[in-house]
């Protein structure tokens, strides 16, 4: 086998209290990677479709490239070289994990090509070196892209995740709005000291967040999804965020934040009838008082994460 392509699944990072250590694969949204091994040391992109050619070529300054290089050097392969074809499926800059996705398709296509020598979990390692290079160090967009389902991950020195079950039925709908919001830009306004009665508040929710999970609760899932750090200091970046946070709620969400790093605003739900009307109403929000047309996307979670589709 000399070519491989690979599916890795959108994400929603930072989940609710969970800014860096917890994140959830999306059904329906992803990126392609196809893997091909060349004669020549080295790894190239030959192409990129479906980014309105915002992105670069240059390998080192792109993360499938990045992670392919890392994931070549983690298997001890130094004779040949690779080439790299990607199919971008989700907006760029729509805090969905774009760039996650791709570097997570490139490391398990690489790792495929060559025997599958190494497992999801040392294969994480070089998608977070590639995801570094655009947002900085951290793995709740990439692990969960990679692994799939929720994912939570309680330190990285040393890297330690933990795969987490997801309750039946559960269903996020997704609205993002027509304007980018780079992941730098919206770092930039987190806070870099809290008190300590957030801090408390946080911690409360994060914790009742994974024990809805392992109680199958989509309701106090619901409850735990709130996110008093974060979402604050974020929310004045995306016009209407507050209107139509409100009108996701009226129409019978359990929960709605930022997905990401936004602008895309998500809304959890209980079952697909209730995504459906959710988005709708989401999406007519940011219309009435954003004045930003959006596109929607109701989904399950992702259980599977990167795998091999041709």
């Amino acid at each position: 086998m000399r070519t491989v392509t690979v599916f890795a699944p959108a994400t929603i990072a930072n989940l609710g209290p969970g800014f860096d250590v917890l994140g959830v694969a999306i059904e329906g949204l992803g990126d392609w990677v196809s893997v091909t091994i060349r004669d020549e040391p080295g790894v190239v992109i030959e192409s990129i479709t479906g980014d309105n050619k915002k992105l670069s070529l240059d390998p080192a300054q792109n993360t499938a490239g990045i992670a392919a290089q890392e994931a070549l050097r983690l298997i001890g392969v130094s004779d040949v070289g690779l080439s790299l074809r990607i199919r971008k499926g989700m907006p760029l800059g729509s805090g969905l994990g774009s760039s996650g996705a791709s570097a997570a398709a490139a490391a398990w296509g690489v790792n495929m090509l060559f025997g599958s020598p190494l497992s999801k979990q040392r294969l994480l390692h070089a998608s977070i070196v590639a995801e570094s290079v655009v947002s900085g160090w951290h793995a709740d967009n990439v692990g969960p892209s990679l692994f799939g389902g929720f994912i939570l991950i309680r330190t990285y020195d040393p890297l330690d995740i933990i795969e987490l079950p997801t309750p039946f039925g559960l269903t996020f709908a997704l609205v993002t709005p027509e304007m980018e919001l780079p992941t730098r830009q919206s770092r930039a306004v987190i806070p870099q000291e809290i008190p300590l009665k957030l801090h408390v508040a946080q911690s409360g929710n994060l914790a009742a967040l994974i024990a809805s999970l392992f109680g199958g609760s989509p309701i106090l899932l619901g409850r735990a999804m709130q996110d008093v750090i974060v979402e604050p200091a974020r929310a004045p970046l995306i016009p209407a965020f507050e209107k139509v946070k409100a009108s996701a709620f009226e129409a019978g969400a359990l929960a709605c934040s930022i997905a990401g790093a936004g602008p895309t605003l998500f809304a959890l739900c209980d079952d697909a009838i209730t995504g459906a009307i959710v988005a709708g109403v989401m999406q007519e929000a940011f219309s009435t008082y954003g004045g930003l047309r959006s596109s929607t996307h109701v989904a399950r979670v992702d259980q599977e994460g990167a795998r091999v589709v041709g």
